[in-house]
């Protein structure tokens, strides 16, 4: 638990399936957390309470990524209470499934909800923390910002057409931004398959299954694995920066 002691994060999405398990990965490596939430007040501050103590407190605090004053906000209250911010996770996302061939379905508003979200809200969120960021950098460490994609970024397969480029977008960012914040921040993706969260397990068994079943290592992420890569480009991968990490199991391959 001592890897990240006396650090502090914030994961913006935090109290979603895959949020929840990178909150509670961090907190075991030594972070004081910030459950990030948007209307999910309660389950998030229900997660911050039953996370593992640590140095410092963790806390559930507003982080709607499509509002940049309420960003700018949350950024001056993690100044308030801790002075620092050590590490970013962008994990707040929003999708809805449209077939693909079904234009007309993808309106307008989802298209721009979901670029809003997925893409400009990750951005808002460094602009934001960005001075804390860069002052966590010590010891040889760099600030770390590390933004949730997707394989549908690759493999162009999703929920809809425009969720698959919105994480392009964001891998892309992800360099772009790796490039321009360097030396003081490293920024990196983490780009799960498709996870066994809660709301996957609802779905469809046999759906769930082919899916499974496409993926040369037969199963389906787990948000514990994801979690893992998060601490991992934290903890190990100290000199790796502008990268796209792949917890898919292969999928890409199929």
């Amino acid at each position: 638990m001592s890897a990240m002691n006396g650090c502090v994060a914030v994961v913006t999405g935090g109290a979603g399936g895959i949020g929840a398990a990178i909150c509670l990965g961090l907190a075991e490596a030594g972070c004081a957390v910030v459950v990030g939430y948007n209307s999910s007040e309660g389950p998030a501050r229900a997660l911050a309470e039953r996370l593992p103590d640590v140095a410092l407190p963790h806390a559930a605090l507003r982080a709607p990524v499509t509002d940049t004053a309420a960003l700018e906000a949350l950024a001056a209250e993690v100044q308030r209470r801790y002075g620092r911010c050590d590490v970013l996770v962008n994990c707040a996302g929003t999708t809805r499934f449209v077939a693909h061939p079904d234009l007309d379905g993808l309106d307008d508003a989802l298209i721009d909800q979901i670029l809003a979200t997925n893409v400009r809200g990750p951005f808002a969120a460094v602009r934001a923390l960005r001075p804390l960021l860069a002052a966590a950098r010590e010891g040889g460490r760099s600030g770390l910002v590390v933004n949730i994609s997707s394989i549908a970024a690759v493999t162009a397969m999703g929920s809809n057409v425009m969720y698959c480029a919105s994480k392009a977008a964001l891998d892309n960012m992800t360099r772009s931004l790796a490039r321009a914040l360097a030396p003081a921040i490293r920024v990196l993706s983490v780009s799960p398959g498709l996870a066994d969260t809660e709301f996957v397990k609802s779905l469809d068994r046999s759906w769930r299954d082919e899916q499974a079943g496409r993926t040369p290592l037969q199963r389906l992420a787990l948000p514990e694995e994801v979690a893992a890569a998060v601490v991992a480009t934290a903890t190990h991968l100290t000199f790796t920066t502008g990268a796209v990490i792949a917890v898919d199991g292969g999928r890409p391959l199929a």
